[in-house]
């Protein structure tokens, strides 16, 4: 197993799991769509989360074909492009959250950061404070590109292993990661679950075999024990559409706020309950 070739000191997302894992609890880590439902909303939702428990905010890319998202967030991109979202929209989106302990990262298709330019994105992204960048197909064996990119602007790199994943894939995944490694819990889209999958736990211990980064659980995860559970064995829990969708299901964003408030400090009482004494 090689070492990530990122610099001597831990990045800010590695650090971030190092504090959480001092204070006795898992890295709750939440998502939102850059423009989402417009560009100074999106901002006003990530700073609520960050205010009330959650550790660090994967800013989505908008993207014209998500195949890998669930109804909830696809919806939320169309919105988003709708009202004019673009690759400045998110690093404006970043740039205003960022700046604090809290790691702001980028999730993307690999298309979008092809289009734009690894090198370019990458550069842009740590211009506006971006710590990481998650891309869920972006195949790790095929990576080197991004990984000279990221390496270059000191970008952390997350990358997804499945629970369909051989051994010799994880080894791979985890090589190429320099943040934190993505265990997504099921094969399928984003979306909430009645129930987190069994095969997350296992997963978790086969990345573990291979790797001393973090790794956090994602897919699936909307409630407050649903987040203890997966803080019982991993690292990090990602909790996305559940926090979207209070936009959807609510008549006015001062109503949807207050609840992504709600959600974010009962999720992060769930990871602090499930983390193993």
């Amino acid at each position: 197993m090689t070492e990530p070739d990122i610099g001597t000191e831990p990045n800010a997302v590695v650090a971030a799991f190092e504090r959480a894992k001092a204070g006795s609890r898992a890295l709750l880590i939440g998502y939102w769509p850059a423009g989402f439902p417009d560009e100074q909303s999106s901002i006003e939702m990530v700073e609520t989360m960050l205010a009330n428990g959650v550790d660090a905010v994967e800013i989505g890319l908008p993207y014209t074909d998500p195949v890998m998202d669930g109804p909830v967030i696809a919806e939320a991109a169309e919105v988003a492009l709708a009202n004019g979202a673009t690759h400045q929209t998110a690093f404006d989106v970043v740039a205003a959250v960022s700046g604090t302990d809290a790691p702001i990262l980028a999730m993307t298709y690999w298309n979008l950061i092809e289009q734009f330019g690894p090198g370019a994105f990458a550069a842009e992204l740590a211009r506006a404070g971006g710590a990481g960048v998650i891309t869920p197909d972006l195949p790790a064996e095929e990576a080197e590109a991004w990984v000279a990119a990221s390496n270059t602007a000191d970008v952390a790199r997350v990358f997804l292993a499945a629970p369909s994943s051989t051994q010799q894939r994880l080894d791979v995944v985890a090589d190429a990661s320099s943040g934190f490694v993505y265990a997504a819990s099921l094969m399928g889209v984003t979306g909430t679950r009645d129930s987190v999958s069994g095969d997350a736990r296992e997963l978790v211990a086969r990345l573990r075999a291979v790797t001393d980064l973090p790794i956090a659980v994602g897919l699936g995860v909307s409630t407050r024990e649903q987040a203890a559970q997966v803080a019982a064995y991993a690292d990090g829990v990602i909790v996305g559409s559940a926090f979207v969708r209070q936009v959807l299901d609510h008549p006015d964003l001062q109503s949807a706020r207050r609840a992504v408030a709600d959600l974010a400090a009962d999720l992060a009482r769930g990871v602090a309950e499930g983390y193993p004494a």
